[in-house]
């Protein structure tokens, strides 16, 4: 067993999970770690002299995506590193004249974003395979499927508000005018036919069927301005959680006919108020320290799973009849753990 040295504690840069919610990844100022998310417990830690900004692990593999960050990055951040567990080494190298903002990986393909471009390649060979302008995109937004018979890529369009979904598995382009300002935030349902997004101003959220572009709901957030971190579906695609530095976790029943979310109270005056207060408001809410969130729907029933900024890490359960506010289970430091 290895234990932390509580007088070297390391940074936290990065949260994300890899593309089935099993794992999340964590990138510090020291190396990167791996976390089974449920029940929470490490699989592997690395240490490297430098950080890393981005880890993106394929599923439960030995393969990881990594991007250096920090004050110190282990490697450029203009360079994605393929790196090979087993081996423990890199087997692979993307380089870019530019930062890189985001990586995804699937199988069979990984996308990296830069600032105002997106490369998607073959995963087995590294070949490019396609290449998208976007508007401009600092927080490398983008939302990929993870179903092994629908290759779907949500992506910022050129045009701020717009929304590019490439279906490559059909060989088709569908372009949707989602917001009147620029897209924060992209989800994507495990079977790749549910888009949800969020604008930078985060009020609202809209949800859409992949397949024709057809606006399926519009939920509202707040009335406040917000940063929207997280829009993740549970494995049914009848929920959807949102996470922003509101501080509240909300979750949205996701259904075209019976809907459980409530409506404004101000839903009556539909005609006469702005089309926001028709809008449906969240069915559950979990409230958090206020700071940067991921979150994702537990294997348990009815469970939610919430990864801050701050490295604590925290289940909760939810009313799936009456909704209303969650009910915390159990809240652990991940960056106290030991190592076995």
């Amino acid at each position: 067993m290895v234990t932390q040295n509580p007088n070297q504690a390391d940074e936290l840069i990065y949260t994300g999970f890899n593309q089935d919610y099993s794992c999340f990844t964590l990138g510090t100022d020291s190396g990167f770690r791996i976390f089974n998310t449920y029940p929470l417990k490490y699989c592997f830690r690395r240490d490297f002299p430098g950080g890393f900004g981005i880890v993106e692990l394929l599923y439960r593999s030995n393969i990881v995506a990594l991007v250096g960050g920090g004050k110190s990055p282990r490697y450029p951040p203009n360079k994605v590193i393929i790196w090979d567990d087993h081996q423990m080494r890199p087997t692979g190298e993307l380089c870019f004249r530019t930062e890189v903002k985001g990586v995804k990986l699937r199988r069979d393909r990984a996308v990296v974003l830069l600032e105002n471009k997106i490369y998607v390649y073959s995963m087995q060979d590294l070949k490019i395979r396609d290449h998208i302008l976007t508007a401009p995109n600092p927080k490398g937004v983008c939302a990929l499927s993870s179903d092994n018979d629908r290759i779907i890529l949500a992506t910022p369009d050129r045009e701020k508000g717009k929304i590019r979904i490439s279906n490559y598995t059909e060989d088709r382009l569908i372009q949707i005018t989602a917001h009147e300002t620029s897209i924060a935030c992209l989800g994507m349902n495990p079977q790749g036919t549910i888009l949800a997004s969020a604008s930078d101003k985060g009020t609202t959220i809209k949800v859409y069927n992949i397949d024709d572009g057809s606006l399926m709901q519009e939920l509202r957030r707040g009335i406040d301005r917000a940063s929207i971190y997280c829009l993740s579906f549970h494995p049914s695609s009848l929920w959807l959680a949102c996470s922003s530095d509101k501080g509240t976790i909300h979750i949205y029943s996701i259904s075209q006919q019976n809907s459980a979310n409530p409506r404004s109270a101000f839903s009556f005056m539909k005609s006469i108020l702005p089309k926001y207060f028709d809008s449906e408001c969240s069915f559950a809410q979990l409230r958090i320290k206020d700071s940067k969130s991921i979150c994702t729907f537990g294997r348990e029933p009815n469970t939610l799973i919430v990864i801050n900024s701050d490295g604590n890490y925290c289940v909760a359960e939810f009313n799936p009849e009456e909704g209303g506010a969650c009910n915390i289970i159990d809240q652990q430091q991940i960056m106290d753990l030991d190592i076995v």
